[in-house]
């Protein structure tokens, strides 16, 4: 069952490695939104909304089949772990301590 934020709480968050997690764990080459979605905490729009996102990072491609589905699979670019999601980026606060591995003593 899916959560919502009716549910009481926040809404459910997925990340970007989540999503491209389930392409994946399946041994399908492509997935339709509806599949994809049954595999989150969100709703299905959310889910036609992220990939749609991912599609325009170039994470993921996707083809029109039928009258308003649509598949979905991952690209090279997707198929790799985003190693760097999660970690501040370069113009937040975030202040860096240099150590000196060198050393002169």
């Amino acid at each position: 069952m899916k959560e919502t934020a009716s549910d009481g709480g926040r809404k459910p968050r997925v990340d970007d490695d989540g999503i491209r997690e389930v392409f994946r764990s399946t041994d399908d080459p492509v997935l339709s939104t509806r599949e994809v979605a049954e595999e989150l905490p969100i709703k299905r729009r959310g889910t036609l909304d992220r990939l749609q996102s991912l599609e325009s990072d170039g994470d993921l491609q996707s083809k029109q089949i039928g009258g308003r589905s649509k598949v979905w699979w991952l690209t090279v670019e997707g198929q790799t772990p985003d190693m760097d999601e999660g970690l501040p980026s370069a113009d937040s606060d975030v202040t860096r301590d240099t150590v000196d591995e060198g050393g002169e003593d």
